[in-house]
């Protein structure tokens, strides 16, 4: 999913001037408090910011404006127009040299909390866009999508998993717009993907963080008409909605609580939660309770089941000894190679196979990810390579993949309370080319797990908007994942 704010479709005609319709450069919905710049130069002339404005739902912003706007929601799929005011106005047809720097912060991936009241460090995320684009009055056409996909083999009493997917897994397609909530559901069920499904709550709910009546309507008759079952509800914490402050510790309980209320009116068994500081989740747990929810803390690459801040984790859960809590085992911890989608991502930015190389070797070394970071960017300078021209890459290729050895989640197997199938590829004889997923079947049935595998093809980090059909991998690791668990059991009964 590029980084981007502008694509070859954004240059609009417009009575002010002219607009550049924007997409989120990030892949769940952002509070408009999260924008902290925006710079637009045309046919290189810098346009001055009095004649910039943001216009979302049709209500405009001026940009000094945007940081204090913390209870306005970017939806994902929404597409606001940043408005030059110009005389002429131009024309359709026209072509022009359009120049856009942005500049965001991650309100829920937070570096380090603030000091005295005031705010933290945040995760930026940094857009700078050169384009010539051709005035337009419309959005692009979405591409045809393959149809006639054979149904997948029936689910059986035998096998130890149920199956599914996270909606995150087509995070580029719903920000594009390519689909709506209602159109994706369709996708999935055509494909004979599921039966679970899983939601990142901040990407697909409109009203985010309230699930609204609405959004309730349309989610039970989708599971009514295609017998889904809910799975998990991917909640974030967004500490730093707020630019002068992070969230209080009261804020965070009650923003976590209407996230839970969310997910029980869904019909969502468990919750995927971000935070497991010991006072919030100590206030939490009665809320859980309440509400018959699971609480699972992810286990994401570059940590593993026993890096220290899982430590730390296992330490608070052992303090609160709740059955409530647990995990979600996420196998992009657990990979025994760099996947081949980041690697043709970062050949494309301009890496020359030496380079390709010796990142490879950095990652495979036991270093902390930032040290194998820094090593590979020091390597970059010395030869010259701006590491700038990688974008997040330089950061995403230790930070998305882990090699821990996937025999450790057999340390936390009976606190395993959902799976994340990470994958980034399926090649030619159905494997994942960078994660066993023969071995994690073997290790998860004979640990005694019996929940959810739910499929997360994250490729869309690397890979460009309809470079693939996501939906269609998924059902490819599905095929994978299904021939695995019967091969295990061909093997018992063999035995």
């Amino acid at each position: 999913m590029p980084n981007g704010l502008i694509d070859d479709a954004s240059l609009r005609i417009h009575p002010d001037g002219l607009a550049l319709a924007l997409t989120i450069p990030w892949y769940r919905s952002l509070w408009l408090s999260s924008v902290t710049t925006f710079r637009l130069t045309i046919d290189g002339v810098e346009v001055p910011e009095a004649d910039l404005a943001f216009e979302l739902d049709g209500v405009r912003h001026r940009i000094a404006d945007l940081p204090q706007q913390s209870d306005v929601l970017w939806y994902l799929q929404s597409h606001p127009l940043l408005v030059v005011r110009r005389d002429p106005a131009i024309e359709l047809g026209e072509t022009h040299e359009i120049e856009l720097h942005g500049e965001l912060r991650l309100p829920y991936m937070q570096i380090a909390p603030g000091q005295d009241g005031g705010p933290g460090l945040y995760v930026p995320n940094i857009v700078h866009q050169k384009l010539t684009l051709t005035a337009t009055d419309r959005d692009a056409a979405p591409p045809a999508l393959e149809t006639g996909v054979a149904a997948p083999p029936a689910a059986t009493a035998e096998d130890p998993f149920k199956l599914g997917l996270t909606l995150y897994s087509a995070s580029a397609e719903f920000r594009a717009g390519w689909f709506d909530f209602d159109g994706l559901l369709d996708r999935v069920a055509e494909l004979g993907i599921g039966p679970g499904i899983e939601i990142v709550a901040s990407q697909v709910l409109p009203t985010y963080p309230v699930v609204s009546d609405e959004f309730v309507s349309i989610w039970r008759a989708a599971f009514d008409r295609h017998g889904f079952d809910a799975s998990s509800f991917g909640a974030n914490l967004d500490m730093g909605l707020r630019r002068d402050r992070d969230m209080t510790p009261d804020e965070e309980f009650e923003f976590s609580e209407v996230l839970f209320r969310g997910a029980k009116k869904l019909g969502f068994p468990l919750v995927r939660i971000q935070s497991a500081k010991p006072e919030l989740l100590r206030r939490l747990l009665p809320v859980a309770e309440d509400l018959e929810l699971k609480l699972a803390y992810e286990i994401h690459a570059p940590m593993g089941p026993n890096s220290p801040e899982i430590m730390k984790v296992r330490d608070v859960y052992a303090e609160l000894d709740s059955p409530l809590l647990g995990f979600v085992a996420d196998f992009s911890a657990t990979m025994h190679s760099m996947s081949p989608t980041l690697l043709r991502a970062v050949r494309r930015a301009g890496l020359d196979e030496d380079a390709v190389q010796r990142m490879q070797d950095i990652w495979a070394t036991d270093a902390p990810m930032r040290a194998r970071q820094e090593e590979f960017i020091g390597y970059l300078n010395s030869r010259g390579f701006d590491p700038g021209r990688l974008g997040s890459f330089a950061h995403l290729a230790f930070n998305m993949h882990g090699h821990v050895d996937p025999h450790d989640w057999t340390d936390i197997m009976p606190q395993i309370l959902h799976v994340h199938a990470k994958f980034y590829d399926i090649d030619e004889s159905g494997q994942e080319p960078a994660i066993d997923y023969p071995e994690l079947v073997r290790i998860f049935v004979e640990g005694g797990y019996r929940g959810y595998w739910s499929s997360e093809w994250e490729g869309h980090a690397f890979a460009e908007l309809g470079e693939v059909d996501p939906l269609l991998l998924v059902r490819k690791q599905h095929d994978l994942i299904r021939a695995s668990m019967r091969a295990l059991q061909s093997a018992g009964a063999a035995g």
